[in-house]
C-alpha cells in the first residue's frame, strides 16, 4: 500500500511516539478492508510501539479502523481509508493519540481538555476535498486531548448509502451526538466556539483589555497577511483579526501563478501565510467576526466591535475582508444549499459519482469544474448567462471535446428545482427564444464569481455600486487611517499576487499616516 519512500517518512515521524498504541481493524470481506488492512501493517511494521488488531467485532461501520492509546478511552476512527488529503490526518492521528503534543497554543489546549460533556463528532469527508482535512484534524486533536470526546471520519464515497440516507450532499459535514453541527471548513478555534458556550464571553473580557493598536487588520487572506507582516517589521504594535486565516485560498485548490511559487495548493499557500505572520510579533485573533468600524474619535482611536461585543481600538485600521462565492440568486438555491447545490466541485464532486449534475457559470472557475466532474459524474450541463463562454480558448475546447458534457449558452437559470428534500433539476430560459428548459439532474454547482464581503460597513466608508471599498493609489478609503486592500476593494483584479501587493501597500501607506499623524490623546 505504502511505497518506501513513505514508509521511511512515516518510521521518523513514528519514532515521535511517547506512548504505545494500537490500530483495531473492524473489517469486512470487501476489497476496501483488504486495502485497509494492508495499510495499516504497512503503518505498525514502522514502530514497536505501534500493534495491530484485527478484529470481526460490532463496529457501526465496517471496514473501519480505531487509532487507540493502550489502556486509555483516548482514540479516533477512521471509516475509509485515509489516503490522498487525508494521508497527513493519518499521520496526526497517530503520532497526538500517541502522545506527541499537538502544536496549537496550550490555552487552546486548556480549552479543549476542560470540556465537561459527552461529545461524539462524526465528519463525512471525500478523500479529493481539500477543506476535509482542516475539519477532520482539528475534531481528531480534541479527541486525543479529552478522553470524553469521540471523532469518526467517514468517507462519503465509501459509505455512500448512509450518506444518502443522511442527505449528505456537501463535504465536510460534522455531526455531533447524531445531530447536524455544521458544514464547510471549520477550524479548531471555530468549533470550540460553538461547543464551549462560555468562550465568547471570556474572548470579550480578554479583548476588551488589550492596548490599542497601531494597525489593526481585519481579514486574515494573501492582503490581511502581507499587511500584518509590512507593518510588523515596522515594529509598531499590529494585531489581525479574522473569521479564518488564509481567507478564500483555503478554498482554491491549485495555485500556479504565485510568482516564484511553481505549484502549491490553497490549504498549504493558507497555513505558509499564517506561519509567515506568527514568525512577527504579531497578534492574531482567530475566529471573530468584525460586525461595525467606528471611525476615530476624540482620542484619535478607531474602534472596531467583534460579534462578540468587545471593542478594539487602532490608531490605523486595514480593511481586508476579502470576497465569497456569489450566488445565482434564483429559487431554490438557499432551500437546497448543501443539499444538492454546492460551490465546491473538488470538495463535493465525489459525493455525485454517477449523477447528473449542472455546473452555471462559463468563466475559466466554471468551464474547469465541468472538466473536473465530468470524469467523476455521469454528465454535466454547463449554462452560460452570456451568448459564448469567457473561459481560456484551451479550457473551452477540452470542455467541448468530452462526451458527457453539454454546453448551453445565452440562458438564464430561473429556479433549481428539488424533491423529497434534495435538488431534482434547474430551470433555465433561452434568452434568444424566451422558451423555458428543465433538465433533471442531483446536483448544481456555482461558479459565478465573487461578492465582497463589506455589508457590515456600509454607512461608514464609501463603497463602490458592487460593494467594493473605494480606495486610492495608495489604498486609502474616505477615512483619515483607515486603509483598504485586496478583493474587497475596486482594485480591477482580484488575484492572490494582487492581493498581496495590496496588502504590503496599505501596511507602508498605514505606517507614514501613523508617523504623519499626532499621538492619541490619553483618555
Amino acid at each position: 500500500m505504502l511505497d518506501a519512500d513513505l514508509k521511511a517518512q512515516l518510521k521518523g515521524y513514528l519514532q515521535r511516539l511517547t506512548q504505545p498504541i494500537e490500530l483495531v481493524a473492524s473489517l469486512d470481506d470487501s476489497k476496501s478492508a483488504q486495502e485497509m488492512l494492508e495499510l495499516l501493517r504497512d503503518v505498525a511494521e514502522q514502530s514497536e510501539k505501534v500493534s495491530l488488531v484485527e478484529s470481526r467485532d460490532d463496529a457501526e461501520r465496517k471496514p473501519s479502523f480505531l487509532i487507540r492509546r493502550v489502556g486509555t478511552d483516548i482514540g479516533v476512527r477512521f471509516a475509509g481509508l485515509p489516503m490522498g488529503h487525508e494521508f497527513t490526518s493519518l499521520v496526526l492521528a497517530l503520532l497526538q493519540v500517541g502522545g506527541y503534543p499537538p502544536k496549537v497554543e496550550r490555552e487552546l489546549i486548556e480549552q479543549i481538555a476542560s470540556l465537561d460533556a459527552d461529545l461524539h463528532f462524526e465528519t463525512y469527508m471525500s478523500l479529493s476535498c481539500h477543506n476535509c482535512p482542516d475539519v477532520v484534524q482539528a475534531l481528531n486533536l480534541m479527541a486525543a486531548v479529552n478522553p470524553r470526546i469521540k471523532h469518526t471520519a467517514i468517507d462519503g464515497g465509501l459509505f455512500q448509502k448512509e450518506v444518502e440516507e443522511r442527505q449528505v450532499m456537501a463535504v465536510p459535514m460534522i455531526f455531533l451526538n447524531g445531530q447536524h453541527f455544521g458544514q464547510g471548513r471549520m477550524g479548531l478555534e471555530e468549533i470550540l466556539a460553538k461547543v464551549d458556550t462560555n468562550a465568547a464571553a471570556r474572548d470579550a473580557a480578554k479583548f476588551n483589555a488589550k492596548d490599542p493598536y497601531d494597525v489593526l487588520i481585519v481579514g486574515g487572506g494573501p492582503a490581511g497577511a502581507a499587511a500584518a507582516v509590512y507593518a510588523a517589521r515596522k515594529g509598531i504594535r499590529t494585531g489581525v483579526v479574522a473569521e479564518r486565516f488564509g481567507g478564500q485560498t483555503l478554498d482554491t485548490l491549485g495555485i500556479e501563478n504565485y510568482i516564484s511559487v511553481l505549484a502549491t495548493e490553497g490549504p498549504k499557500f493558507a497555513l505558509a501565510l499564517e506561519e509567515h505572520v506568527k514568525d512577527y510579533d504579531v497578534d492574531i485573533m482567530a475566529a471573530q467576526r468584525v460586525e461595525e468600524l467606528l471611525p476615530a474619535d476624540a482620542s484619535g482611536l478607531a474602534q472596531v466591535r467583534l460579534a462578540n461585543g468587545a471593542l478594539l481600538k487602532a490608531r490605523s485600521v486595514i480593511l481586508a475582508t476579502g470576497a465569497r462565492w456569489r450566488n445565482v440568486g434564483v429559487p431554490g438555491e438557499q432551500e437546497y444549499r448543501n443539499k444538492g447545490v454546492a460551490y465546491c466541485p473538488h470538495c463535493d464532486g465525489p459525493l455525485f459519482k454517477g449523477k447528473r449534475v449542472s455546473v452555471i457559470g462559463g468563466g475559466n472557475s466554471g468551464v474547469e469544474a465541468a472538466i473536473d466532474l465530468a470524469g467523476i459524474v455521469a454528465h454535466v450541463t454547463l449554462v452560460e448567462f452570456a451568448d459564448q463562454l469567457k473561459a481560456d480558448a484551451v479550457l473551452v475546447k477540452k470542455a467541448q471535446s468530452l462526451p458527457n458534457v453539454t454546453i448551453i449558452t445565452n440562458a438564464q437559470t430561473t429556479e433549481i428545482t428539488g424533491e423529497g428534500g434534495k435538488v431534482s433539476g434547474l430551470r433555465y430560459k433561452d434568452r434568444a427564444t424566451g422558451e423555458e428548459h428543465l433538465v433533471p439532474l442531483e446536483g448544481v454547482f456555482v461558479q459565478i464569481g465573487l461578492v465582497p464581503n463589506t455589508e457590515w460597513l456600509k454607512g461608514t466608508v464609501e463603497l463602490s455600486r458592487f460593494g467594493e471599498i473605494v480606495i486610492d493609489a495608495k489604498g486609502q478609503t474616505n477615512l483619515p487611517g483607515v486603509l483598504a486592500a485586496g478583493d474587497c476593494t475596486t482594485v480591477p483584479y482580484k488575484q492572490i499576487i494582487i492581493a498581496a501587493g495590496a496588502g504590503a501597500a496599505a501596511a507602508l501607506s498605514a505606517f507614514d499616516h501613523l508617523i504623519r499623524s499626532p499621538a492619541p490623546v490619553a483618555a
